[in-house]
């Protein structure tokens, strides 16, 4: 069978580099390949319409590759290659990942795990703040609202909270143990109670809804079985939550406890409050969200209750709406839960792709006009133009650097965007990140997309063009 053949458009500038990567990547990713250089410096300008009047593909191409840059639709490119065209990597340099990315089935993002989102203290806030909250909290991911209510005193609002949800089209839980509490929520529509114990189970055949058992010591497990054996006498419907501790009090061994529980009760449905690690741990609650939604995948446990109250855990149904899909295909795959979800990796990128010493060192000469390029690379911020290379670790000293050279082009504008794209740098620096100049940090399903300032999509030119610079086709 021969090997596939793609056919890559690039731009000058690029031309090097790319035939540098295809050369040691073909071979390895089986597939033959020809380049074809357009007249044009920077591929990141070209546009579809513009490579489809300049495109010339050989007999024996089955495809098409342009820039990750690329504006337009590619079917004007198809039209004239006769063969599929793809949109690859924004960063050539990131073609070997491209080429060994995992080809995911079609099942990917299908999930069988409830998420809980709890209202805290939902007794100290109003009807409008609780429905605002419930709708955010729905749009994040969120199956059903749990009204937290107060221990220690009886809200009386709490039926009108419920209805309210209600009319919201909102799955509704009552968070209480107080059976004046959550008989009037059952009625309005709460259609299960968080929690039951000894305390109150013989209350629990009047709700007529499910109910979450818990022990009535979390540490000995004491009064559970007699809990949920009593339900199972009056025919009441139940998940079971042996209850997760925080760290320092017991965590290791609740864990235990759930996969006890498991294998005691094999086919019952079970819940897990996550929010004791999530709101009690100094760390991010990403990570610790992704892992216990894979302790609940491999256990069976589908429901968590999480809250979004301290802000280090304020998108905590959104990190759980992504986790439970990212395990649910990793188990049902029987593969790792890596290289899946690239949405829930926020604080470092999965890789770096930096242009190497000698590919830097080339660029002054190799550019024409006196437009900075931005990289981080070699532990260094670097500005280059057309025969300048500037370097260092501060952005102050570098812009210093920059304005002993009595630049023409260096307008206000100019210089804020450099001060902003070179904030944006130090960032990536520190931290591990990408950076690729005009573009957002990729900060995961936190990214906010930004709009282009050095490339103006509409014009295809440089918005910072100086007077009497080329035009793009050059």
């Amino acid at each position: 069978m021969p090997k596939p053949h793609i056919h890559f458009v690039t731009g000058k500038l690029a031309e090097s580099s790319l035939r540098s990567v295809l050369g040691q990547l073909a071979p390895k990713a089986g597939f033959e390949y020809s380049v074809q250089v357009l007249n044009i410096t920077v591929a990141a300008l070209m546009t579809a319409d513009w490579i489809a009047n300049r495109i010339q593909v050989p007999a024996e191409a089955t495809q098409v590759m342009v820039t990750g840059y690329c504006r337009g639709d590619l079917k004007l490119i198809e039209e004239v290659a006769k063969v599929p065209v793809e949109r690859g990597p924004k960063d050539l340099r990131q073609l070997p990942d491209w080429f060994d990315q995992p080809s995911l089935a079609d099942d990917y993002g299908q999930y069988d795990i409830e998420i809980i989102a709890e209202i805290n203290h939902a007794p100290s806030f109003t009807l409008e703040e609780i429905v605002a909250e419930a709708r955010e909290l729905r749009a994040a991911g969120a199956d059903r609202i749990d009204v937290g209510c107060d221990p220690g005193s009886i809200w009386t609002g709490v039926a009108d909270c419920v209805r309210a949800l209600r009319d919201e089209g909102l799955n509704v839980s009552v968070d209480s143990l107080e059976p004046q509490e959550i008989a009037p929520a059952v009625k309005a529509g709460a259609g299960l109670v968080l929690s039951v114990n000894s305390s109150n189970r013989e209350y629990a055949a009047d709700w007529g809804c499910e109910v979450v058992v818990i022990p009535d010591d979390p540490k000995t497990l004491k009064g559970f079985d007699e809990t949920i054996n009593y339900l199972v006498g009056k025919n009441v419907p139940f998940r079971l939550d042996p209850i997760l501790e925080p760290i320092s009090f017991g965590f290791t061994e609740s864990i235990v406890r759930y996969h006890e529980t498991r294998r005691r009760y094999p086919d019952a449905e079970m819940m897990m409050g996550i929010g004791n690690l999530t709101e009690l741990t100094d760390a991010d609650s990403a990570g610790i969200n992704v892992m216990l939604l894979g302790v609940c995948q491999e256990l069976g446990i589908r429901s968590v209750l999480t809250t979004q109250v301290i802000n280090w855990a304020r998108t905590s149904v959104r990190e759980c709406d992504l986790a439970r899909r990212l395990m649910r295909y990793a188990l049902e795959h029987r593969t790792l839960p890596k290289r899946i979800e690239p949405k829930l990796v926020t604080l470092r990128d999965p890789k770096l792709s930096e242009p190497t010493e000698e590919e830097l060192a080339q660029l002054p000469q190799q550019l024409k006009d006196k437009n900075y390029r931005l990289f981080v690379a070699q532990q260094m911020l670097h500005l280059i133009c057309s025969d300048l290379h500037l370097q260092d670790e501060d952005p102050f000293s570098l812009f210093e650097k920059l304005e002993a050279t009595n630049p023409s082009n260096l307008n206000p504008s100019h210089a804020f965007y450099l001060g902003f794209e070179l904030c944006k740098a130090m960032t990536a620096f520190h931290l591990g990140k990408q950076y690729r100049q005009d573009e957002a940090l990729d900060w995961g399903y936190l990214t906010h997309a930004e709009e282009s300032h050095r490339i103006n999509p509409h014009k295809n030119r440089r918005k910072f063009q100086e007077p009497g610079e080329p035009d793009d086709e050059s």
